[in-house]
């Protein structure tokens, strides 16, 4: 039995074995922190029943609780013959969801034609049948699917030992099905070949992310730097631009202070040569 914490494994295999073999009560935590097998004798034929702990809402990490789902594979050596996703009457909650995704994703795609969907807390139905509450939603309806198209319905509140029976029916028939094989220990090892190769390919993604984003920094600052500089080169040549038209005018005003100081000179010269003249006439009148 895999799912969600809270959706009732528990209570599901003690309704199974007829007995009380897990620890089951209402709690936000889940009660199970490791695997746990229970065997009975059901309808004549016997059966071990394996409760995992509930991925999201038990309180290890989830590396450590991966780890323990994935030692009932050992526990039901040499493979167990169905997997029951247990999941709540209700809502199909996003947190589900990603629940279903991760069980399928521990124990790859070989498991899906050993799956079935089981679903728990059927007093909730009220006065609908299961068919139209999953015409309601597509996800469910995709998750049965891909889980043989098989589901069954259970109310751990009743003692009514007609829906085990059912349930049993169906199992074998899901075993007839698939020829009496069950889910091995290579698919298992195939599944996490394929986890493994998964996490390499995320890592070299994140690497080569991180490598392009690393360049893409350096670049950036390369960029403005290099803008820096230009700005800072043009800034000066505007500078030394400006100095030297400022240069270049000085020496303007100071060649024209300089003609207009020389052409002074010349005039009073002149003036002066012209004064001397009139003088020196006059003179020469005043002789005659």
């Amino acid at each position: 039995m895999v799912g969600k914490t809270g959706t009732g494994k528990s209570a599901t295999g003690n309704t199974i074995l007829g007995r009380e073999c897990f620890e089951s009560k209402f709690s936000a935590v889940s009660m199970t922190v490791e695997c746990s097998k229970g065997k009975a004798t059901v309808d004549g034929h016997r059966v071990a029943v394996i409760d995992t702990p509930g991925l999201l809402g038990t309180w290890l990490g989830e590396e450590e609780t991966q780890k323990n789902i994935c030692q009932c594979i050992s526990y039901a050596s040499p493979g167990p013959h169905i997997f029951l996703v247990v999941v709540r009457l209700g809502r199909y909650t996003e947190e589900e969801k990603q629940t279903v995704q991760k069980i399928q994703k521990i124990f790859g795609t070989d498991a899906d034609k050993y799956s079935m969907v089981l679903f728990t807390h059927g007093d909730l139905l009220g006065g609908i049948t299961m068919e139209e509450f999953l015409e309601g939603s597509s996800d469910l309806q995709e998750l049965v699917a891909r889980c043989n198209g098989q589901y069954h319905v259970f109310n751990n509140k009743l003692k009514e030992r007609s829906q085990v029976t059912e349930l049993l029916q169906k199992i074998r028939e899901i075993v007839q099905k698939n020829g009496g094989s069950h889910y091995t220990n290579e698919m298992f090892q195939e599944a996490e070949r394929s986890i493994e190769e998964e996490k390499q390919r995320i890592l070299r993604e994140k690497e080569i992310e991180i490598r392009k984003e690393k360049e893409k920094v350096e670049r950036e600052i390369q960029e403005r730097y290099e803008k820096e500089m230009q700005e800072y080169n043009e800034q000066l040549q505007a500078e030394r631009e400006r100095e030297r038209k400022e240069r270049e005018e000085e020496r303007k005003r100071e060649r024209k202070r300089l003609n207009e100081e020389r052409k002074r000179e010349m005039e009073e010269r002149e003036a002066e040569r012209k004064r001397e003249e009139r003088t020196g006439d006059e003179d020469i009148k005043g002789e005659l």
